[in-house]
């Protein structure tokens, strides 16, 4: 079945592309969410129509994730904190949503969670790499540090698990 993208699909086209798709891609995905319609005559006609103006637009978009790429390098890496034991495992795991927070936090730099991609869990104490895709062909990476904002001892709380059992 012959679509045309309304919106950017990852791995399928940007805004106006004619792709051809599985037809139950199309009818359970892609049109249910609003990112493509049928390509009839009719609609064919249209995006001629209006080639000129999406791709204007998308040409905008581009620049200002270029833009946002560059504050985002400037800004260099990304350090937070957070509570972890003495082998330094976090009490829970970072998440992407926490990592959009504290850039705009810190920067001002506001990233949607998700175009953030992580090259492993944030669980523990030390450095990683994220990995952030303003559009289809602007990517940029950040550091992140994290560190620990105070360090609890583990041994105490597994003596007190077990003094609770044993009542």
């Amino acid at each position: 079945m012959q679509v045309i993208l309304k919106k950017e699909v990852q791995n399928l086209g940007e805004q106006g592309d004619l792709v051809t798709v599985k037809d139950g891609y199309a009818r359970n995905y892609l049109l249910p969410q609003n990112y493509a319609e049928i390509a009839t005559k009719g609609a064919l006609e249209n995006r001629e129509h209006n080639l000129a103006r999406i791709k204007a637009k998308q040409e905008k978009l581009h620049q200002e994730a270029l833009e946002k790429a560059a504050k985002i390098e400037e800004f260099g890496k990304l350090e937070l904190s957070a509570k972890a034991g003495e082998s330094g495992k976090l009490f829970g795991t970072v998440t992407t949503k926490k990592l959009c927070e504290e850039l705009l936090e810190k920067s001002g730099i506001e990233v949607d969670r998700k175009t953030v991609s992580l090259n492993a869990p944030i669980n523990r104490i030390g450095n990683y790499k994220m990995l952030i895709k303003l559009t289809s062909k602007v990517k940029t990476e950040l550091e992140v540090v994290v560190t620990a904002s105070e360090v609890i001892k583990e041994e105490l709380e597994v003596e007190e698990t077990q003094e609770n059992t044993e009542e």
